[in-house]
C-alpha cells in the first residue's frame, strides 16, 4: 500500500478550491489527482483524464488529459464501453484489458447526483487507501460546485446572475481577441448580446400579486432554457430583464432564433395571467468591445422596441444604419413596464 503525504493532499485541496470556473476547477482536480499518484512527475506512465459524454448512445466522448502519456487502449471499444457503463451506473469501477492496460474510473457528479464526467486514472489500479482519498477529493469538488452554482445563479429562476455576466462576457471577448490575431483562421463565429424585457410586467404584479409575478418569471426563464441552446449563456439581470449571449454562423440566424422565441412566449398561456409578450434588443459583439458598451447598445435597441409597439425584436446596428436611433441617446420617455 502506497503512502500519501498529508501535506501534499492539503496543498492539492488548496489549489483545487482556488478556482471559480467549473471547467478550470475540473482541470485542477485532474492535476491534483495526478500530483497525488505521481508527485513531481516521478511516474510519467500515469495520466488522469476527464471524459465528458458528447453522446453516450453513440459512445462519443471528449477528453481533457493531465499527464505526459495516454494509455494505448484509450480508444479501444472495450474501454469506451467501460466509460459508458460508468456514466450509466454512476459507480466506481476498474477497467483491465487483456494486454494489461488498466484504469480506475471515478464518476464525477453534480449537486443533483447526476454523473457529468468520468475521472479515469490510467495505468493504475487504485488501492483502498487511494480510492478513499480520491473519493473524498471528489466529494469536496462536488460540495464546492454547489457553492459556485449558488453564487453564480439567480435564486428564483436558476439562470446565471448579473455578477456572473461580467465573467462570461469577458471570456467571450478574450476568445474573440485571440481568434482575431490568428491570420490563418477561418472566418470567426459571430457573437451577439440580447436584452429581453417582459412587456407590461408591472401590470402583472399589480393585478395578480408578486407570487404570480414570480411564477411568470420562472416560466419565462424555463421557456428561455427550452428554446435556446445549452451553450448560450442566459442571465437574469433583475426584475423582468434577461440577457443572453448567442453564437451564430450567419447574421440572419440570430434574428430567426430571437423571433422564434418571441413567438413562443406570445403563444404560451401563463397560468392565471394568460398571454404576455416580450421585447428584445440585440447587438453584434466585436472583439474589443467592453461589457458596458454592449449593454448600452442592446438597451437602446430594446428601448426602441418598447417605444414602437412592444412584442418586437430590434437589431441595434440595423436601427443605426436606418437612421432610426443615435448611439448613446435614448429617444423619448417610455414606460418600460
Amino acid at each position: 500500500m502506497q503512502n500519501y503525504n498529508t501535506h501534499d493532499v492539503l496543498k492539492n485541496l488548496i489549489s483545487l478550491t482556488n478556482e471559480r470556473d467549473v471547467v478550470a476547477l475540473e482541470q485542477s482536480l485532474a492535476q491534483s489527482i495526478l500530483d497525488l499518484i505521481a508527485p513531481e512527475n516521478t511516474d510519467d506512465s500515469k495520466s488522469v483524464v476527464i471524459y465528458r459524454a458528447i453522446d453516450i448512445r453513440k459512445h462519443l466522448f471528449s477528453a481533457y488529459v493531465a499527464g505526459n502519456k495516454r494509455a494505448k487502449e484509450i480508444t479501444s471499444k472495450a474501454f469506451i464501453q467501460a466509460l459508458s457503463q460508468c456514466f450509466k451506473s454512476g459507480e466506481y469501477c476498474i477497467y483491465q484489458s487483456a494486454t494489461d492496460v488498466s484504469a480506475t474510473l471515478f464518476p464525477l457528479k453534480n449537486n443533483d447526483g447526476h454523473t457529468i464526467a468520468i475521472i479515469a486514472i490510467e495505468n493504475l489500479i487504485c488501492d483502498a487507501q487511494l480510492q478513499q482519498t480520491i473519493g473524498m477529493m471528489l466529494q469536496i469538488f462536488q460540495n464546492f460546485i454547489v457553492l459556485i452554482n449558488d453564487n453564480e445563479h439567480d435564486t428564483l429562476t436558476g439562470l446565471l446572475n448579473r455578477k456572473t455576466f461580467e465573467i462570461k462576457i469577458n471570456k467571450v471577448l478574450q476568445k474573440m481577441q485571440s481568434m482575431s490575431k490568428r491570420q490563418d483562421d477561418k472566418p470567426n463565429q459571430l457573437y451577439f448580446l440580447a436584452i429581453f424585457d417582459i412587456d407590461h410586467f408591472k401590470r402583472v404584479n399589480d393585478e395578480f400579486g408578486h407570487l404570480i409575478g414570480d411564477e411568470v418569471l420562472l416560466i419565462f426563464s424555463q421557456l428561455m432554457t427550452q428554446n435556446f441552446r445549452s451553450t448560450d449563456p442566459l442571465f437574469r439581470f433583475g426584475g423582468e430583464e434577461f440577457v443572453g449571449i448567442f453564437e451564430c454562423l450567419n447574421p440572419p440566424d440570430i434574428e430567426i432564433v430571437l423571433n422564434r422565441f418571441k413567438e413562443k412566449v406570445a403563444s404560451f398561456n401563463f397560468p392565471q395571467v394568460g398571454k404576455i409578450t416580450v421585447s428584445a434588443g440585440y447587438t453584434i459583439i466585436s472583439p474589443f468591445d467592453v461589457s458596458a458598451q454592449l449593454i448600452d447598445r442592446a438597451d437602446l435597441a430594446l428601448y426602441y422596441a418598447k417605444n414602437h409597439g412592444r412584442n418586437r425584436i430590434c437589431h441595434f446596428e440595423h436601427l443605426i444604419a436606418d437612421g432610426l436611433i443615435q448611439e448613446n441617446k435614448k429617444e423619448g420617455d417610455i414606460e418600460l413596464f
